[in-house]
């Protein structure tokens, strides 16, 4: 059984609303999601199993709909209505006034089931005066800030946005913890409540120090190349390793330690000669006193960071990414190795953890690899299962 065994959970089908579904889902609740006859549309998001289009075989709705019962009905169907009635939760994200219209707003239901947690996810939150506006993941997320922060260090290059429906996602992790919360707070008053989740809140939120920076001191971040936005420009971090894969630099040297290790592995490698500035390295690691508050005041030490610095880069241009990664990684230096996502769940660490996860499909007699949970429970596993059939679990409604 799964943490939040025995929490059932009506989710109505929508793209903004899926992946706060899934997440209750595979933390063990009882988690029905409703299709509109015919199906979700997102029964028809590719990619598709085997570039074949069918409402089985959307590699979308596999991934975000695990875990999940499946039944089909229409909004206004009185089986989805009693369905509602026995839940400790629904999540929803039409448009403002929509379920209103038909009697599945939270005054209606409410008077139902006083216990139901409702959250509903929508573009601008439920009353703001742009709630009937029209957005997508890429307006949602230039308006609220974090492609601002993305891009490259040529200005002259407009911002990008992340990829994966970001938005989405960041607007249903919010919803799922605001679930949480609601479910605790009932168990003390006995009382549910509605939850209304902006996604363009919630993404301008979730911008690092953008937001909360510029409210702080009125200074805005610039985008940087593979870096973190922020007021000033930082020094670049990524670098083109030997056999073309890129690598981030991280941190470098701090501590007579570091410089020390870092000599270490230079020696290791049969490196240290052909490193040209070794010998301001042995001083780091020789130094009593390192500081970067002593930059201005003693160029020496500005001497030795700038080797610290570019012995890394040195390093990443003489390994292959992924050793260049172990390597420091091991000398206790932060480093990182850009990878694909196929690279990244193959990676030894990921594998050892458990992170890839087989999940079978009867009706295509086979399993096949799905992205795990990032989180581990001790008494209470995660564990996921394929998504719904179109109508598979008809049952539920009756």
């Amino acid at each position: 059984m799964g943490p939040l065994d025995g929490v059932r959970v009506v989710e109505l089908s929508h793209e903004h609303g899926a992946w706060a579904g899934k997440l209750l889902a595979d933390l063990g609740a009882d988690v029905v999601v409703v299709e509109p006859p015919g199906g979700s549309p997102q029964r028809r998001y590719g990619p598709f199993l085997d570039d074949e289009p069918g409402p089985e075989r959307s590699l979308w709705w596999w991934h975000y709909n695990t875990s999940k019962r499946g039944v089909v009905a229409e909004r206004t169907d009185e089986r989805l209505r009693a369905l509602i009635a026995q839940a400790d939760v629904l999540i929803e994200a039409e448009a403002p006034g929509v379920l209103d219209d038909i009697g599945l707003g939270w005054s209606a239901l409410s008077a139902v089931n006083r216990r139901l947690v409702m959250v509903s996810i929508t573009t601008f939150g439920q009353s703001s005066p742009r709630s009937h506006e029209p957005a997508t993941d890429l307006t949602v997320m230039a308006e609220a800030g974090p492609a601002w922060s993305c891009g490259y260090d040529d200005h002259e290059l407009p911002p990008v946005r992340g990829g994966g429906n970001q938005s989405f996602h960041t607007a249903c992790n919010w919803a799922v913890m605001s679930v949480l919360v609601a479910l605790l707070h009932r168990e003390e008053t006995g009382e549910g409540q509605h939850i209304d989740v902006s996604m363009h809140a919630t993404s301008n939120v979730t911008t690092e120090m953008a937001t909360y920076g510029w409210l702080a001191t009125g200074a805005e971040v610039q985008r940087q190349t593979g870096r973190h936005a922020a007021p000033i420009f930082t020094q670049p971090t990524q670098v083109r390793c030997r056999d073309g894969h890129y690598a981030t630099t991280g941190l470098p040297p701090r501590s007579p330690a570091d410089f020390a290790n870092v000599l270490a592995l230079l020696d290791r490698l049969g490196m240290r000669d052909e490193f040209p500035q070794s010998a301001l390295l042995e001083l780091g690691a020789e130094h009593e006193r390192l500081n970067l508050a002593d930059l201005e005041t003693d160029p020496l030490i500005g001497e030795i960071f700038g080797a610290g610095r570019e012995v890394l880069w040195f390093l990443a241009e003489n390994l292959d990414a992924y050793d260049f990664f172990v390597e420091t990684q091991r000398i206790g230096i932060a480093t990182g190795v850009v990878y694909t996502p196929g690279e990244a769940l193959t990676d030894p660490h990921f594998v050892e953890r458990g992170f890839p996860v087989e999940i079978e499909h009867p009706e295509l007699g086979r399993s096949f690899t799905y992205p795990g949970a990032p989180y581990r429970f001790t008494g209470t596993p995660w564990s996921a299962t394929r998504a719904p059939l179109l109508g598979e679990h008809q049952e539920a409604l009756t």
